[in-house]
């Protein structure tokens, strides 16, 4: 007979760790389940972001500013140095060092919290039995009275240009590359090509980004976007929008292989050829073998299973979180709805509000947003007012030699409910909860020109920009 628990969660990522962690500490007897392994071939929880996503790249694109501004900062602070150099190898080690550190830190925690690890890979059965592979090719099964599937995604592999695991790669691939590329191109300026596109530009690479979309982060405040991509240029990343990939093939070149790429633009068809090609065309949810026949769990045209708000799929006993659900594909995300089903399968209140998750791309500057965009207002008819204000008239960012970027605060144009804070400039990961918190608590841009921000620190821009929504800023013409 299947051993029974209360809770068992199938996927040890973001969504599934919080859940798995939340339920037990509510006293339920959990299990949790996790097919992942790290480079030494043990199991390594956390999911994507801690192992191949969030944490490494944070830890590669902290190496890669560091010798950036040694080149092209430090001398403005009258810092000079002979011949700098960077060890690939040795940045690599210190991420999987990092990663390492951190999958650990779970396993630890599902220890003082009596959670039961399974590592393998998991079917769910009807019934809310849930069959477990494991690596060593043994079958077990245990049976939970609720089940949470948390199975996360996968990189979207284009047809054209199959993933080799050396020359075409994903963003695995792009984390352990063990030297600089001379050439790289990348497909999809979204968040993962603008991140390691601007990791390996800043080590030396010539850094090619192909986006198919017509408009540059399409999904952030064109403002935004239009200012980011001016500073990316500077950076020396060729970024080309409307350009439709449709081919990629790998050529060898004496020792060494090439990829030659064809797109296509306004102006017709073109090709680059490149030493190594990264995919960032997005990610799809990892359903794939995860629901056994008459389970009752539906799955949409994209792959993802079908909840409701509650995250509830619609069969007693069986939930979902996480990016094999509707919704952003982000980490906190998953965070707030394990938590919440936790809750809620214990009797709880458990809510997600969806309209108040931060997004944040980690280049330099960093671009944060929460909350509606300008065009996302205008096009929903909803009557606005806005406020600005630049990092350059910051006295702690020119001090740190980042004036780049600009706070935006958008307000209801009658209730001054903030309704975005849109941010690009130096740390502003961490300054957008600005907005978050103030949207949480349904306060009025005149909320955030009131609270006194201490001198002098980036967060003036957010007061300031709040205080130009009513043309009253100090530090600007209104």
């Amino acid at each position: 007979m299947s051993e029974h628990y209360d809770v068992v969660v199938i996927g040890g990522g973001p969504a599934g760790y919080h859940a798995a962690i939340r339920a037990a500490q509510l006293g339920k007897k959990v299990a949790c389940i996790d097919a992942a392994l790290g480079k030494d071939g043990k199991p390594a929880l956390g999911g994507t972001c801690l192992r191949v996503g969030c944490i490494p790249s944070k830890a590669l694109l902290d190496s890669s500013r560091q010798y950036w501004n040694m080149h092209h900062l430090f001398g403005e602070h009258g810092i000079t140095f002979k011949e700098a150099k960077i060890d690939v190898p040795a940045m690599v080690a210190r991420k999987d060092k990092i990663v390492k550190q951190f999958t650990g830190g779970i396993g630890m925690l599902f220890k003082a919290n009596n959670i039961a690890p399974f590592y393998g890979f998991a079917q769910l059965q009807p019934g809310n039995i849930i069959k477990i592979k494991q690596h060593d090719g043994q079958e077990i099964s245990i049976q939970g009275s609720h089940v949470i599937l948390a199975a996360g995604s996968d990189s979207i592999e284009l047809p054209f240009a199959r993933f080799d695991g050396d020359t075409i790669i994903d963003n695995v691939g792009a984390l352990d590359l063990t030297a600089v590329p001379k050439r790289l191109g990348v497909i999809g300026a979204g968040v993962i090509g603008l991140e390691l596109g601007s990791v390996w530009r800043r080590l030396g690479a010539e850094v090619t980004i192909l986006e198919a979309l017509p408009e540059f982060l399409a999904a952030a405040d064109a403002e935004i976007a239009k200012a980011a991509a001016k500073e990316f240029k500077k950076q020396g990343l060729d970024i080309h929008v409307g350009a439709k990939v449709s081919k990629a093939e790998i050529k060898s070149k004496g020792k060494n292989k090439e990829v030659h790429v064809t797109y296509s633009d306004a102006e017709g068809e073109k090709n680059i050829v490149v030493d190594k090609l990264l995919v960032a065309v997005g990610r799809k949810a990892a359903t794939q073998g995860l629901l056994a026949d008459g389970t009752g769990v539906q799955i949409d045209d994209r792959g993802r299973i079908v909840v409701d708000a509650q995250c509830r799929t619609g069969v007693d006993g069986i939930w979902a979180i996480g990016d094999c659900v509707r919704g952003p594909m982000l980490a906190h995300k998953g965070f707030e709805e394990g938590i919440a089903v936790a809750e809620l399968i214990a009797g709880l209140p458990g809510h997600v509000n969806f309209d108040t998750i931060p997004w944040v791309i980690y280049t330099e500057p960093e671009i944060a947003w929460v909350g509606k965009t300008e065009q996302q207002l205008k096009a929903e008819g909803i009557p606005y007012k806005s406020g600005t204000f630049p990092f350059s008239a910051i006295g702690r960012a020119v001090a740190m030699g980042e004036p780049a970027g600009f706070v935006k605060v958008l307000a209801h144009a009658e209730t001054d409910r903030v309704l975005g804070l849109h941010l690009l400039g130096v740390g502003v990961s961490e300054l957008v909860h600005e907005g978050v918190l103030t949207m949480e608590f349904s306060g009025a841009a005149d909320d955030l020109a009131r609270i006194c921000h201490a001198h002098p620190t980036l967060s003036e821009a957010i007061h300031d920009a709040a205080m130009a929504v009513g043309k009253r800023a100090i530090h600007k013409a209104n």
